[in-house]
């Protein structure tokens, strides 16, 4: 099914986060076409009372005007400079934004008032905006991570249906990276039974070490109500024999218990150190230094890298 695209104003741009590592979120898009059958975001589908189910991705819904709005919010007094990630809700490179520019516009808006950054993605589109990330990051922290939880092609395909495989976001990474910026890998999320194995999980590690990856993190599955029953419902067609471990594991919880999560977390954690995850870029200079480089603090002209001009979309999506 094709999806629909619907203009939906914001009137505002940055949405305050509780009980995460970073406080401020911004969100181009409401909705996504990646459809994976685990997606958190349908649990608030289903509070919002909108479809959680197979209809969830098939309408997406526009900030026409969100570069407009968080040009105003990053200008006010009040406005501190903090942290904003990008991608919380929504992949912010999802295919809508090869035609309305919305991540690329907020991001101009925040490299222009030096404002750190993240990103959250699967989506190699990214590598269409190399040069303004490297711009970014030369004014202020700029991390990106690549959501990347198994390389398995089956699992892939049947979790992930309207993502771009793995390895693109890979070769992605390695372009970013090649650029000097910060990209990571989150493995999330570890699906019991199907991407938990430590071989499977070590093929992933190795891969993100070598596109040259700084860091990898991990989770395992969350079902909230409207992610569960989408889920489940995809694992009875999919995997059957894994549905009663998934009932006994979820019975009446939305989260595994710690005998679970902490020997996942703890695997990754080895597995990263065993095969030398870490950030192995050549030390550039800070913002503040690169700032004293330009013609002033507002000075906009994007600030060269070596490797910027010979990057592509091309060569990411080969």
């Amino acid at each position: 099914m094709r999806p629909t695209y619907r203009d939906e104003p914001c009137r505002t741009a940055l949405n305050r986060v509780r009980g995460m590592g970073f406080k401020w979120s911004l969100n181009p898009y409401m909705g996504c076409v990646h459809r994976c059958t685990f997606c958190f975001v349908r649990a608030f589908e289903k509070m919002a009372d909108r479809p959680s189910d197979a209809r969830y991705g098939t309408s997406i819904r526009v900030k026409t005007n969100i570069v407009e709005v968080l040009r105003k919010e990053l200008a006010r007094k009040s406005w501190k400079g903090e942290q904003v990630v990008i991608g919380t809700a929504t992949d912010p490179y999802q295919p809508a934004e090869g035609h309305f520019r919305l991540t690329r516009g907020s991001l101009q808006a925040l490299a222009d008032a030096r404002n750190p950054i993240g990103l959250i993605t699967r989506g190699p589109l990214i590598v269409r905006d190399v040069d303004l990330l490297a711009h970014a990051s030369a004014r202020a922290k700029v991390g990106v991570t690549f959501s990347i939880p198994t390389l398995d092609p089956e699992v892939w395909r049947k979790t992930e249906p309207g993502t771009a495989p793995p390895r693109q976001r890979l070769r992605a990474i390695r372009t970013l990276i090649d650029a000097g910026i910060d990209a990571s890998v989150g493995m999330a999320p570890i699906l019991p039974g199907l991407s938990d194995d430590p071989h499977k999980m070590a093929d992933v590690i190795r891969a993100a070490r070598d596109a040259g990856a700084t860091a990898v993190w991990t989770n395992v599955l969350y079902l909230r109500p409207g992610t569960r029953e989408h889920f489940l419902e995809n694992l009875a067609r999919d995997w059957p024999e894994l549905l009663p471990a998934y009932e006994r594991l979820y019975d009446g919880r939305a989260y595994v218990t710690k005998d679970v999560l902490d020997p996942v977390k703890q695997q990754v954690r080895e597995l990263a150190k065993q095969h030398g995850i870490a950030d192995r870029r050549p030390r550039r200079a800070t913002p503040a230094e690169r700032a004293e480089a330009t013609d002033g603090p507002d000075d906009p002209r994007p600030l060269p890298h070596p490797a910027v001009e010979q990057l592509s979309l091309a060569s990411a999506l080969r």
